[in-house]
């Protein structure tokens, strides 16, 4: 997706440990008609699935998928990382580890929220070793809900998400893949494999 790839290259930073700095559009301020571009983008690439749940993890996950499961007309939940006291005694949990936190972090939904029977597409922010997406469908299969489809804005093809994602066997899409992160952002759609990041 052009507009993503174009702010990725004009305001992205590549930070020691492999990690890709969006803070300015996606993970700290948001640009709303950006991941409302996004979000219609990835509502159309899996509207055949037909979810009826859209799943993230918060935070950074929750603007992409509230914006995909607009264009879907289906309601968004997302994965708690603290368990509120509104929440019921009884939930569905796991642990998935955080490369940006550096440490293992809480998935927490409510029953009341994730069913089974649910058609559910899980919706991120990254797709880069995968471990949050699976941490994502563990509790997606303990509600006893049927996974649909992944799909996630950026994906660090280098490390190893998609393949750790195969054996699931539904449609995985990112909206743009980066094969390296170092001096240059290198995209798996450059012809030249020379895009310019700061």
């Amino acid at each position: 997706m052009q507009a993503l790839k174009d702010r990725i290259c004009s305001e992205g930073a590549v930070l020691n440990g492999g990690i890709l700095k969006v803070d300015s559009f996606i993970n700290h301020q948001v640009d709303p008609l950006l991941m409302d571009q996004c979000g219609q983008e990835l509502a159309r690439r899996f509207a055949a699935v037909r979810p009826t749940r859209v799943l993230t993890a918060e935070i950074s996950g929750i603007a992409p998928a509230l914006t995909t499961a607009f264009h879907l007309g289906v309601p968004v939940v997302y994965a708690r990382k603290i368990k509120p006291i509104t929440m019921p005694d009884t939930v569905y949990l796991t642990v998935a580890p955080s490369h940006t936190k550096g440490r293992l972090v809480d998935l927490i939904v409510s029953p009341e929220y994730l069913a089974p029977g649910e058609r559910v597409l899980i919706i991120d922010d990254f797709l880069a070793s995968g471990a949050t997406i699976l941490g994502l469908v563990r509790l997606a299969k303990t509600a006893g809900s049927t996974l649909v489809g992944i799909g996630a804005l950026i994906e660090k093809s280098f490390e190893g998400g998609r393949q750790a994602l195969e054996s699931l066997g539904v449609q995985v899409e990112s909206l743009v893949c980066i094969t390296q992160l170092g001096e240059k952002i290198v995209f798996a759609d450059d012809e030249q494999g020379e895009t310019s990041a700061s």
